[in-house]
């Protein structure tokens, strides 16, 4: 990494260690953890959201989306719909927003799709209802992305461009566009 890079890394941690205070706080997973669940589950965690888990707090029970704080690396929250297993080093299969309830015929090949944005190529980051969820992208055109999924849908968010995690989470902070 240059300089350029790790000032930046730099200045985005420490945005994120004012943003989720240290009271509320899940002890980090330190680097040995990171790096053991990656190889688990075949998938590198994008940065900063891999430094910030590593180094300052894996989860937090103050924060985005602020119905039950951000979730620990590979939890999951009460009410996730059993898609299937999940396979995070697996390819996201969307580039753009699928708003499959406004599809006329389900297909098996449209059913096996939804599972898939549920479960390949993304970690949940939490839920806002237990109906709609925030997942961070992993691989693809769209890796360290936030997505917006629910039962009609997934987009971009917040659309039609995704933003990255300290931008989700600076949104959250201030309630811009939240």
């Amino acid at each position: 990494m240059d300089a350029t890079n790790d000032a930046s890394l730099t200045g985005d941690l420490e945005a994120l260690q004012a943003a989720f205070p240290a009271e509320w706080r899940e002890p980090p997973l330190g680097l040995e953890g990171v790096a053991a669940w990656e190889g688990e589950n075949g998938a590198r965690l994008p940065e900063p959201y891999r430094t910030f888990i590593a180094e300052v707090a894996n989860g937090s029970s103050l924060g985005p989306p602020e119905d039950g704080g951000l979730l620990p690396l590979g939890w999951l929250p009460p009410g996730w719909p059993d898609q299937g297993d999940r396979i995070p080093g697996a390819a996201f299969p969307l580039d753009h927003a699928w708003h499959w309830e406004d599809e006329i015929d389900s297909t098996p090949d449209s059913d096996q799709r939804i599972a898939d944005v549920y479960n390949h190529g993304s970690i949940v980051l939490g839920t806002d209802d237990e109906l709609s969820y925030w997942l961070l992208v992993l691989t693809g055109t769209q890796r360290g992305k936030i997505w917006f999924v629910a039962d009609v849908g997934a987009s971009p968010y917040p659309g039609p461009e995704a933003i990255g995690f300290i931008e989700w989470v600076q949104r959250w902070q201030t309630g811009a566009g939240w």
